[in-house]
């Protein structure tokens, strides 16, 4: 399948990943046909993507604009609202503050938010969205109940939300993310919370984000973003290298000792015991005997995000585009993956 270059710009890096360097190159090609393919049908303006596998980006790659009537193209350090990715790096936070002892996730939510509506909550119901009366009866994915972390990053952290995870990106060299939106917004950035250097940086980034699309019957039509602002479950900007680079590090145990990663990544039990499909900040899921987890994003008519992980085979997903199309069509909330046809393709020609 040829792809004109205006609407692919695409970096290969074959290495082992365990095959022969010819059946990787073969299958990366066949995965770039296929997720093109999807796109366009999808109506998806501007795609970007990156496979990390053994350590390494294996293969990075922009599909259609970022920007469809400026025509440029997306490209794998195009920004991006990863919406919803942003829990991951929530949960690594807290995570973080519990590793050095400085919280409990049995800790009630209370303790941080005194008007949470939950007195029985605590911090691992948030986090894992599970909730009922009491709490723990069932799941819930609720963006809106897990943005209330904010109250105990910064409860834990002593600083912001927003210097918390600025802190987190700086450590990980993210340099072409930014923790929110709005950070050039005087009323809710105070003065000299950030240098002059960074601020620099945070707004040419921004005048490269990504356009919105909404999508109807193929058409796409600018949007708008919803919203801004930066908190626990959304707000972060980022690019799939940038994400790439994040990924490192969590499989690196620079975001979080290994016996934690696997606390993350353990599925919470309701209170009579039934497997539920989230862990701490993120999707926990089998596929062909494989532990999957992962995390999506999306915000409606505007953008959409997905991060799949295979630990076992150190193989790593990362999906970001200016619609919708990656996410709204699967109802991934309901916590199975595989209802994604970009992520079932995946999982079938890798795994």
């Amino acid at each position: 399948m040829r792809l004109r270059a205006a609407a692919l710009v695409v970096g290969l890096v074959i290495v082992g990943g365990g095959r022969p360097a010819a059946q990787q190159d073969f299958l990366l090609e066949r995965f770039a046909q296929y997720l093109d393919s999807l796109r366009r049908q999808a109506g998806i303006p501007g795609l970007s993507v990156a496979i990390r596998q053994d350590d390494r980006v294996v293969w990075e790659a922009g599909f259609g604009y970022q920007n469809l009537e400026a025509q440029i193209p997306a490209t794998p350090d195009t920004p991006y609202h990863v919406v919803g990715l942003t829990q991951t790096f929530t949960a690594g936070m807290v995570l973080k503050c519990v590793e050095r002892g400085l919280l409990d996730l049995d800790e009630p939510m209370r303790s941080f938010m005194p008007g949470f509506p939950e007195a029985e909550a605590q911090i691992h119901h948030v986090l894992s969205h599970t909730s009922g009366h009491p709490p723990g009866e069932s799941f819930d994915y609720s963006l809106g109940r897990f943005s209330t972390l904010d109250a105990v990053v910064e409860g834990c952290t002593h600083q912001s939300y927003r210097l918390a995870l600025a802190r987190v990106l700086d450590s990980l060299g993210m340099r072409d993310s930014v923790p929110g939106q709005d950070v050039e917004n005087a009323a809710v950035v105070p003065s000299g919370a950030f240098d002059k250097r960074a601020l620099s940086r945070y707004a040419d980034i921004l005048s490269r984000l990504a356009k919105p699309y909404s999508v109807s019957r193929g058409r796409a039509t600018p949007s708008s973003y919803p919203s801004q602002e930066i908190n626990a479950s959304t707000g972060l900007i980022s690019t799939v290298r940038d994400l790439a680079k994040y990924d490192a590090g969590i499989d690196e145990s620079d975001v979080l000792d290994p016996e934690t990663l696997e606390l993350a990544w353990t599925n919470a039990r309701a209170n009579d015991g039934r497997v539920l499909p989230h862990g701490l900040g993120w999707f926990v899921q089998s596929y062909s005997g494989q532990k999957v987890v992962w995390q999506f994003g999306e915000w409606k008519r505007a953008c959409s995000a997905l991060i799949l992980k295979v630990p076992d085979r150190h193989l790593t997903l990362i999906l970001l585009a200016n619609s919708d199309g990656l996410t709204a069509p699967f109802d991934l909330s309901q916590g199975d993956v595989t209802n994604s046809l970009f992520a079932r393709t995946f999982l079938g020609l890798f795994l």
